[in-house]
């Protein structure tokens, strides 16, 4: 947790294919940001992230996204997922992320859901979709109630909004198809991507660095 903080950013990749995630974990690593978060929503999602740890585990940290039951909590952990990000709260997630020494970050929205993350254990949150409610000035609000919790923003962060964010409060920020073209990398195009990746980390490490 400490060190997604410290990278400010979390790269969501979904792909149409395993060998199109793989492309974009490849771009994202010569972009210079060290983390991934694989989402069950990939094919073979489990068999992926087995692949990216194999091949990045020991340059970046791998972690898998869109976890919504326990058992694709098992078998996340199992396959060297480093840390857990789900959509909404599943206590059964936390628990076994917990049992098996893994961090997991739960998704909420309102400050209901915040609550009864918190009180399931969270004290790092995903807030999804944040742009969809306001965006960095919904982080602002967020964060005058709750100023003991982190919160990531992910769904509507983009490269022109990612320092509001960190202005705002923001622990660190999720971004996914504006980070990461997939039509580029379908047409072979997979210097756009790491592009892109290079200029993003960079306003993030200016943005946290001015926090």
């Amino acid at each position: 947790m400490k060190r997604i903080g410290e990278i400010g950013i979390v790269p969501v990749v979904r792909a149409s294919s395993s060998q199109q995630a793989l492309d974009a974990v490849e771009a994202i690593e010569a972009g210079g940001i060290p983390v991934v978060e694989i989402t069950m929503t990939v094919p073979n999602a489990i068999s992926t992230i087995r692949q990216v740890v194999a091949g990045y585990g020991d340059r970046i940290l791998v972690g898998a996204g869109t976890v919504c039951n326990a058992q694709q909590a098992r078998e996340s952990i199992d396959a060297g997922a480093r840390f857990l990000v789900s959509p909404g709260l599943s206590v059964a997630v936390l628990e076994v992320a917990r049992t098996l020494g893994v961090p997991a970050i739960p998704g909420a929205l309102t400050p209901t859901e915040i609550m009864a993350a918190a009180e399931a254990g969270a004290k790092v949150i995903k807030i999804f979709p944040c742009g969809s409610v306001g965006g960095a000035k919904y982080i602002k609000a967020l964060c005058g109630p709750f100023p003991e919790l982190d919160f990531i923003p992910t769904g509507g962060v983009n490269p022109g909004n990612v320092a509001e964010f960190f202005a705002a409060g923001a622990f660190a920020v999720g971004m996914g198809s504006d980070l990461i073209d997939a039509a580029a990398l379908r047409e072979g195009h997979k210097h756009e991507v790491v592009k892109t990746c290079r200029a993003v980390g960079e306003s993030v490490r200016t943005a946290k660095s001015s926090k």
